[in-house]
């Protein structure tokens, strides 16, 4: 059977305090400013071009009325989709104004370019109160490239820069990062930006103890700089989804058919040790749910973690692991859970992560403190409607992900400068 690798006394590791100051935009004046928004409108769009999940529009709004009741006006510049050379209609910004007038209540004005006549004519005429919205920034190539010179004809079209768009702060995209040079006293994060990066801090430097992270999805290759990041700040660290049955490997156990990376079985051998060293609880499911292939309706049965037999592979954690992990999570007083337990889109095998989510969402109401990031996460809090049951869910899994890693985000740098 797999063990937790509990140490009986375990060293408490005592995190640094470092609270989080985030640049605030209730204390700026935007009286008579136009402030330029970059925001993540990168909405899913059917094809009639209405939008199907409007998650990241309404996440912004409060952002542009703290702008507009405070006798500012907006202008707002996103990117929709991955338009390959020049404009495509099918990306065109224009199909979000009606909804956005809509959830105003005001009338949103468009511009057909983002830095030529038009964007340049309409931000010239803005009065406070009104919202311009550009079009689609990526119709641009230097968008990308983060040219300085197309940043500065955005810049050039407004007063104040800030960036409230978490989900693209990973990339030093033009209106991301090298825009906020022209704004040396004037850029700051809205309500999205800094409510992302103050619940992610509340996790990696103020959670209150027990803090325990939750990790899945299929490969370690994709989380091992997490892993080995998180270490010297949790108490806890569960491990499952495909990734889990590289470090069953490392620990001599049988894996079947299940997915293993056999070129990180070091790299997980040493991802445990570290864990040890630290006195951090490191969790791997003790049975799971198998199946003889690759596919919903296949044959299951559960068994022992380390004791799947040839020709069958693990698809989701089994009943005594939801058991474990469920009181582990109902004791703790932080919690981030990024990445399924199991294959999530195949209802069969999606029991697992569906437990973890309710299990999450128990704890968050008896006072704990939860972060959900990444497709999979975010996907069962939403579908099971748990989402108002935790603390935070991230609109973005990219830039979460490599925050959290101890990268520097160029869109978060470039307005802490």
């Amino acid at each position: 059977m797999i063990r937790s690798l509990l140490i009986l006394s375990p060293v408490l590791i005592t995190n640094e305090t470092n609270t989080f100051v985030m640049k605030n935009i209730d204390n700026y004046d935007f009286r008579n400013r136009k402030v330029i928004v970059r925001v993540d409108f990168n909405v899913p769009l059917d094809a009639q071009h209405h939008i199907t999940d409007d998650t990241r529009i309404k996440a912004t709004i409060p952002t542009i009325r703290k702008i507009l009741q405070g006798g500012g006006s907006v202008i707002l510049m996103s990117h929709l989709g991955r338009p390959k050379s020049g404009p495509e209609d099918k990306f065109s910004l224009r199909y979000l104004v009606s909804d956005l007038s809509a959830k105003l209540g005001t009338q949103v004005l468009f511009a057909d370019d983002c830095i030529g006549e038009s964007a340049r004519r309409l931000a010239a005429g803005l009065e406070p109160g009104q919202v311009l919205l550009l079009e689609n920034l990526r119709f641009y190539k230097e968008e990308e490239s983060g040219d300085v010179a197309f940043a500065k004809k955005l810049a050039d079209l407004a007063d104040v820069y800030m960036n409230d768009a978490f989900g693209t702060a990973h990339r030093a995209h033009a209106s991301t990062a090298i825009i906020a040079q022209f704004f040396p006293n004037d850029k700051l994060f809205g309500y999205v930006m800094g409510s992302e990066l103050k619940s992610i801090n509340k996790v990696l430097k103020d959670g209150h103890k027990p803090v325990t992270a939750i990790l899945g999805g299929a490969k370690v290759s994709g989380k091992i700089e997490i892993i080995n990041n998180l270490l010297d700040k949790v108490d806890n660290l569960i491990i499952g989804g495909g990734m889990m049955f590289t470090f069953v490997k490392a620990m001599g156990g049988k894996t079947g058919n299940s997915l293993v990376e056999d070129d990180l079985i070091e790299t997980a051998k040493a991802a445990m040790k570290k864990a040890t060293d630290l006195g951090v609880n490191f969790y791997l499911p003790s049975d799971v749910v198998i199946a003889d292939k690759f596919d919903n309706e296949a044959n299951r049965q559960t068994c022992k973690a380390d004791e799947i037999p040839d020709g069958w592979m693990g698809l989701d954690i089994g009943p005594e692991t939801i058991k474990q992990l469920r009181q582990v999570i109902s004791d703790s007083s932080t919690l981030l859970w990024n990445g399924p337990m199991g294959v999530f889109e195949m209802d069969n095998f999606a029991h697992g992560t569906i437990e973890i989510a309710k299990a999450i969402a128990a704890a968050t109401q008896k006072g704990a403190f939860s972060l959900v990031g990444g497709g999979d996460s975010v996907a069962a809090v939403n579908k099971y409607k748990l989402n108002d049951q935790v603390s935070h869910v991230s609109t973005g899994g990219g830039a979460m992900l490599e925050y959290i890693e101890g990268k520097v985000l160029p869109g978060v740098a470039a307005v802490e400068e």
